[in-house]
């Protein structure tokens, strides 16, 4: 089967800036294609790179789509190397849905986890994304001072509901004392902090991992296993916590689904401020691979107008 492809770039602006470890974001790039059959059924799909967290750049992107014919095969798109995994889900996401491949999967049973913005701002924010229906939100932490975050932490735990679960995401910002300083304070909060996510750079693993056992509060790992291949070699090195996938760079969903189905992992499905398109393509994988009842990370549409 021959399919007639085309793409173009887009971007948005965030209506307020995404705030991390790794810089300020404030406007998001991607690429959306378009396959169509010879029938003229058409399909979408969405390329949506984070280089900083270790998938190509939007360059990179770019460049590989300039390349292809205006007509391609699924050998083409099967054949997209590792080292593009934000065009090997896009191209792989797309020609399912052009076959019908998981058009039964129903993603609308999943809860949503809204994130935070970062600071003193969410001590104000959370309570219009709690009354949208949110009960797991996300907070970023390891921007700041660590005392002045836990300060406002300690406002935000006590303002929240006590139903409300609270994650806080790191980037890989804290040194190994602060680390140690944020579990310490989370342990006696008993069900209502879900987990620390990333709290460690990637090349940390040895001390994450030590961490980890030491106290009850659970860690996930984001920026360590953002690829598929980073998926797999940690989970060989034995990690047995929390592992966040983001569908929109992870890479092949056919191989995605094949390790997960494989290996019994507890895994939380994240977005990557991707639009529509790949957004559907995502909370399908993750309808279709979640085993447990976390909160996925896609209540983001409060960023874009």
């Amino acid at each position: 089967m021959v399919y007639q492809f085309s793409y173009r770039p887009i971007s948005k602006k965030f209506t307020r800036p995404v705030i991390t470890n790794h810089g300020v974001w404030k406007i998001r790039e991607s690429v959306i294609i378009r396959l169509m059959d010879i029938t003229g059924k058409v399909s979408w799909g969405e390329i949506s790179p984070i280089h900083w967290f270790g998938s190509e750049t939007l360059e990179q992107a770019l460049n590989f789509c300039s390349q292809l014919p205006g007509e391609i095969t699924p050998e083409i798109i099967f054949d997209i190397p590792d080292k593009l995994p934000a065009c090997q889900f896009c191209f792989e996401s797309a020609l399912e849905n052009l076959l019908g491949k998981h058009e039964s999967i129903n993603y609308q049973n999943l809860t949503y986890s809204a994130l935070l913005p970062a600071g003193e701002t969410a001590l104000d924010q959370w309570k219009t994304l709690w009354r949208q229906g949110y009960k797991t939100l996300k907070w970023k932490i390891g921007i700041d001072e660590t005392s002045k975050e836990i300060k406002i932490f300690n406002s935000l735990i006590q303002e929240l509901p006590k139903s409300a679960k609270l994650r806080l995401d790191a980037n890989g910002g804290l040194s190994y004392a602060s680390t140690k300083l944020w579990l310490t304070t989370c342990e006696n909060l008993k069900n209502r902090i879900e987990f620390i996510e990333q709290p460690l750079p990637v090349d940390k693993f040895p001390e994450i991992l030590e961490l980890s056992n030491a106290y009850n509060t659970k860690i996930a790992l984001d920026e360590s296993v953002a690829t598929l291949q980073q998926l797999e070699d940690y989970y060989k090195k034995g990690w047995e916590g929390i592992f966040v996938i983001k569908p929109g760079i992870v890479g092949s969903p056919s191989q995605l689904r094949k390790f997960c189905h494989q290996h019994p992992i507890d895994v939380v499905f994240s977005s990557v401020f991707e639009t529509a398109i790949g957004r559907e393509a995502a909370l399908k994988l993750a309808a279709e691979l979640s085993r447990n009842n976390r909160a996925v990370g896609f209540g983001i549409n409060h960023f874009f107008t």
